[in-house]
């Protein structure tokens, strides 16, 4: 099968535990580029932060961002969609946040607001080469908002996940990591955003080629013709794959793409 698209999570995929791209990873994601397939940054980040990771890769193109809610031409950095959030939905789950000290931003296509940063967060700030804007509460949500993130131990993420279950949800919560959830559009997935962009090139699924590990990947690696989930992945992302590669920390997107893609296995 040739892969005419092809769709990479970044953390916990693409890098590895170091937050490396690793040169064996990065010399066959441009290997695989060179032979004509379009890669694909699909990713929670946002678009700043997976605009430096492509330009790592040496790497152009458009990039999924926010989980789906908005997908960016790293060109000409024009905003090509965007599922935006109404600050009266998000409200509750700011306050509750708020009221239990748990640590959030409020993300546009291109910008990341927090109301607080101390040591902890800046780090994590540092280490997905993002720059967060302090904002105040009183200056409320910004425009165009379209993903808010809520990062805490798991412990605390499990919690609140359980205080807010019996809500009626006009937004989605999606796990993007151990220690994130993110909250956004009903409508925004990877998989939608991955399925909008193949329509918009004329790829049909079957050459759609997608790499992930945690349940926001779920979507892409339904709809591409073959997904694949590392194995550092939950066992419900590996269920939904249809093959299960090597760690982000043992080259795994090198490893599928050596033998998917350039043959070399």
């Amino acid at each position: 099968m040739t892969y005419r698209l092809i769709a990479l999570d970044v953390d916990g995929t693409l890098i590895n535990d170091d937050h490396e791209l690793t040169p064996r990873v990065t010399r066959a994601v441009r290997a695989a580029a060179e032979r004509g397939a379009e890669i694909v940054l699909c990713t929670g980040r946002g678009s700043a932060s997976a605009l430096s990771v492509l330009a790592h890769l040496g790497l152009s193109g458009t990039i999924v961002t926010h989980n789906g809610a908005s997908m960016v031409d790293s060109v000409t950095r024009e905003v090509l969609h965007e599922a935006e959030i109404g600050a009266e939905a998000v409200e509750r789950y700011l306050a509750l946040c708020r009221a239990r000290g748990i640590h959030f931003d409020m993300n546009t296509a291109f910008e990341l607001y927090t109301e607080h940063l101390d040591e902890e967060t800046a780090a994590m700030y540092g280490r997905m080469l993002t720059m967060p804007i302090l904002r105040s509460q009183a200056e409320g949500m910004p425009a165009r908002t379209v993903k808010i993130s809520i990062f805490a131990p798991k412990e605390d993420l499990d919690e609140l996940e359980t205080a807010w279950k019996d809500w009626q949800h006009e937004l989605q919560t999606i796990r993007s990591g151990d220690s994130f959830i993110d909250v956004q559009h009903m409508d925004a997935s990877k998989g939608t955003a991955l399925a909008q962009l193949a329509a918009m090139r004329g790829v049909p699924r079957e050459e759609v080629l997608a790499i992930g590990n945690y349940y926001n990947d779920i979507g892409m690696l339904r709809f591409a013709g073959w997904g694949v989930a590392m194995a550092n992945s939950p066992d419900g992302v590996k269920e939904a794959a249809d093959e299960v590669t090597v760690s982000n920390n043992e080259d795994g997107v090198a490893v599928v793409l050596e033998a998917k893609v350039l043959g070399e296995v």
